[in-house]
């Protein structure tokens, strides 16, 4: 091995010195003449060392300089030079001590070697007169420092003041920027690559009188178009104190706008810092702005910029530097179509009008620009909008479809008094529908105190939750996030049409409505979402679902595929239709973790008195698929799970119509039909029973006078002397006198305890009660005016004699048998029976 390296050792150094020795691959001749006072020099890349050299006769070396008026012949050691060695060829002009050549700048000298070049131009002016470089179409265009332009050639401009430098820019072909006046000297420089076949500079120098500024750059924009442009010396500052001009050169068909991306500000003893517009036809030339203000958009025709700086605080000077873009558009159609956002009933709220793709994804420069207008001359790619306040705005844009529409809202629970009673909507203003530009994403923040829980509910709707064997097909979804300071908790995505009718959450609440397509305008119009905070609950997430009849429901643990978190408890309640049956399942027979710490549980009950409650711990295997015939509840709990283990845990619910057996239907059949054989038999005994049995009877107490002295009756028969105070029957537990009541100052019995006869009773109705029942008494003056039959009668009195157990005499012994034993006053009679209270 050691013999190899050796021999490969010698070969290189072979050749090395037969790159040498060989003959040249070619000779070049350069001759430079002194009037042109131009000097060449040829000289190796920095950081380059190289083996390739320059031989000049017997001389060989790695620099070459040529002074005006010598000439050489040189040849290079090796046959690619170009990747070792870099030429400047610099021209002087001297335009104080004698006459300038204005006029095409030419690249002199010519036949050189292929070699990266530099071509220079120091021209020295008094301060007192202008230069101007004009460029040759297609014109310049400005680059960024450390930007390289797609061909490799590029124009560095330099301006001498006072012996000091200021770069004016760096820029490549093919651009809008066609002339560059200066304030007295400058340094113009042109890079061209090894194998460029550039042969004119493109460019000329005029003289002009002086400009009184640092410089005047002229843009000329003929059509659609969008140009960069930075101020002297970008990014380091602007010259203290200096003014500088861009011209700005637009058909008077076309729109303009000035669009400020990057700035920064000195520190100012004197003066302010600003940019002044001038705009032909405007009242007040020249607009004054701030470089902070939103700079003129939609300009007509041609304009003027100018940069003016300060005087800068000695001890902290700062740094201005601008960068801008100029956007020109053709009017469009709707331009002067102005479009109404109410927003002054809306609170806590805001409306950012964009470009697809923002904010993460910027717009080139190059592309077409869609302009929102808050007024005529207040244009920007972004506009946000603030609650509270009535907008007209207009659009720029060719293409309305490249914007989207991204709001917020915030509602905070401040008085729980009041806000725990409300009940909030969230769903799009019309305000914003009703523009002709697609929604990109709503977002609520719902910010809770604590002890105090949100409530998002769909009534109508109801919510399915994206999961994959369920995914969300809508022209929109909601993305829930239950978050804190230190934790947030991913509750899902769900869109409408399932079968989740409320959802529960504890801390504060972020809800985003994100649109997908065109079809949501229509879709927008049923929106039903709607939340309130409501108390306190146990679990961190509680689900109501609510399905249809014979839905299929898919159901995921939040925060998927991440896991939930530790010691987080989810709860789901399904309610079962009426009429179904309810399938449970899990698709995985286990958890899928251990437990670190503490123990994960899946609760599985039904609503109803006595039902078992089913639990699993992670270690165990989940319950087969089991019907559920009453609501039931699902809880899962997490413990804290070992390294890189999640809880992730689906299951899904369906249902079915209930069978109705028919040997249920046979049994009820036959128990009805052996209660309704005991029924008649119980009604057959107990007719049987009242037949042979004495009815119950009234007695009359006789020896009591309760008639009134008057005439006598007009009927010769009275109730003493029949029966029909009798009764046939009178229940044990029938005792009226206790139990009459007043009413509207007459006396009426109770309607369940004493219902008077119907019947023809004789000439008087019974005796009224005694004076301890009635609540006052009327005496009537025309007594004796009264028609006899209501004067001249017995008072008859009722009394009741009580059926005794094996009492088998008739109803008129009974009442001779009694008849002895109502000889006591009436009033001393009704004590001893329990009429009197």
């Amino acid at each position: 091995m050691a013999a190899g390296q050796a021999l490969a050792a010698l070969l290189a150094a072979l050749l090395a010195v037969s790159a040498q020795l060989l003959p040249p691959q070619a000779s070049f001749a350069i001759s430079l003449r002194k009037v042109d006072n131009t000097t060449v020099t040829i000289k190796l890349k920095p950081g380059v060392s190289s083996s390739c050299k320059m031989r000049i006769r017997s001389i060989i070396g790695s620099q070459l300089i040529l002074k005006p008026g010598e000439n050489v012949t040189f040849t290079f050691t090796c046959s690619t030079p170009e990747k070792y060695f870099i030429m400047e060829i610099q021209k002087n002009i001297d335009c104080v001590s004698g006459p300038c050549p204005f006029g095409d700048v030419y690249l002199y000298p010519v036949q050189l070697p292929r070699l990266n070049r530099t071509y220079i131009w120091d021209v020295k002016a008094s301060t007192k007169a202008g230069l101007e470089l004009k460029f040759s179409a297609p014109w310049l265009r400005q680059i960024e420092p450390g930007e390289t332009c797609s061909d490799f050639i590029s124009y560095n401009i330099n301006s001498c003041i006072d012996n000091a430098m200021v770069n004016i820019g760096t820029f490549c072909r093919n651009g809008s920027v066609s002339r560059v006046k200066l304030l007295g000297g400058v340094v113009m420089s042109l890079h061209l690559p090894w194998d460029s076949s550039l042969t004119t500079s493109a460019f000329n120098i005029a003289n002009r009188t002086s400009i009184k500024r640092l410089c005047i750059i002229e843009s000329i924009l003929k059509g659609e178009s969008s140009i960069t442009l930075m101020s002297p010396n970008y990014p380091l500052g602007f010259p203290e104190d200096e003014l500088m001009t861009w011209q700005f050169v637009v058909p008077s068909s076309m729109r303009a706008s000035v669009f400020f991306h990057n700035y920064s500000l000195s520190n100012c003893e004197r003066k302010e810092e600003r940019v002044e517009y001038y705009i032909p036809g405007s009242l007040s030339n020249p607009e004054v702005f701030k470089l902070s203000d939103s700079q003129p958009a939609n300009i007509a025709g041609s304009f003027n910029m100018s940069l003016q700086g300060c005087d800068q605080d000695a001890q902290n000077p700062g740094i201005l530097r601008l960068l801008f873009q100029v956007i020109v558009q053709h009017p469009q159609l709707d331009e002067n179509v102005t479009h109404l956002v109410d927003l002054s009933k809306e609170r806590n709220m805001t409306v950012t009008i964009h470009s697809e793709g923002w904010p993460g994804r910027i717009p080139l420069m190059s592309e077409p620009a869609c302009l929102i207008c808050k007024d005529p001359r207040t244009c920007d790619r972004v506009l946000t909008l603030a609650s509270g306040t009535v907008y007209r705005i207009s659009f720029l844009c060719k293409d309305l479809s490249h914007l989207r529409i991204t709001a917020e809202k915030g509602i905070n629970c401040v008085d729980l008094r009041w806000c725990q009673r409300k009940i909030y909507s969230l769903s799009v203003p019309k305000a914003i529908m009703q523009l002709p530009i697609r929604l990109y994403k709503f977002t609520w923040k719902l910010l809770a105190p604590d002890l105090i829980n949100i409530e998002v509910t769909s009534p109508s709707l109801k919510l399915q939750q994206d999961v994959p064997e369920q995914r969300c097909n809508r022209s929109y979804s909601y993305s829930i996030v239950s978050a804190t300071p230190e934790s947030e908790l991913n509750v899902g995505v769900f869109c409408p049409g399932g079968s989740i009718e409320k959802i529960q959450m504890r801390n504060n609440i972020t809800i985003t409505l994100r649109a997908f397509g065109k079809g949501f305008i229509n879709e927008s119009n049923h929106q039903d979402l709607k939340m309130s905070f409501v108390p306190h609950i146990k679990d961190e997430c509680s689900f109501t679902v609510s399905p249809n009849p014979k839905a299929k429901v898919y159901l995921q643990t939040p925060n998927s595929p991440y896991g939930l978190p530790p010691y987080v408890s989810i709860s789901w309640y399904i309610i079962v239709p009426s009429k179904q049956i309810a399938r449970l399942g899990f698709p995985k027979d286990r958890m899928g973790i251990a437990c670190e710490t503490g123990r994960a549980y899946i609760n599985i009950k039904e609503e109803t008195s006595g039902a078992e409650e089913t639990v699993r711990r992670e270690d165990e295997v989940l319950p087969d698929p089991r019907n559920m015939y009453h609501n039931f509840w699902v809880n899962i709990s997490n413990c804290k799970p070992v390294d890189k283990m999640q809880l992730t845990l689906e299951f899904w619910v369906t249902f079915a119509d209930k069978q109705i057996d028919l040997g249920i239907i046979l049994a009820v059949v036959a128990g009805a039909g052996v209660l309704l054989a005991i029924g008649l038999t119980v009604c057959y005994v107990k007719k049987k029973k009242k037949k042979t049995q004495n009815p119950m009877v009234g007695v009359y107490n006789a020896n009591v006078n309760t008639q009134m002295p008057g005439k006598k009756s007009l009927f010769r028969k009275g109730r003493r002397n029949n029966e029909s105070h009798v009764y046939a029957v009178i229940d044990d537990a029938v005792v009226y006198g206790h139990l009459l009541k007043e009413s509207n100052g007459s006396v009426a019995p109770e309607v369940d305890v004493y219902r008077p006869f119907d019947g023809r009773i004789g000439s008087l109705p019974p005796s009224p009660p005694p004076f301890s029942f009635r609540k006052d008494i009327k005496c009537s003056s025309n007594t004796e005016e009264e028609s006899p039959p209501l004067m001249d009668t017995d008072h008859d009195t009722y009394t009741f004699a009580h059926q005794k157990l094996g009492q088998l005499e008739d109803s008129g012994d009974a009442n001779e048998k009694d008849k002895g034993d109502t000889s006591m006053p009436l009033l001393e009679s009704k004590k001893q029976d329990g009429l009197v209270e």
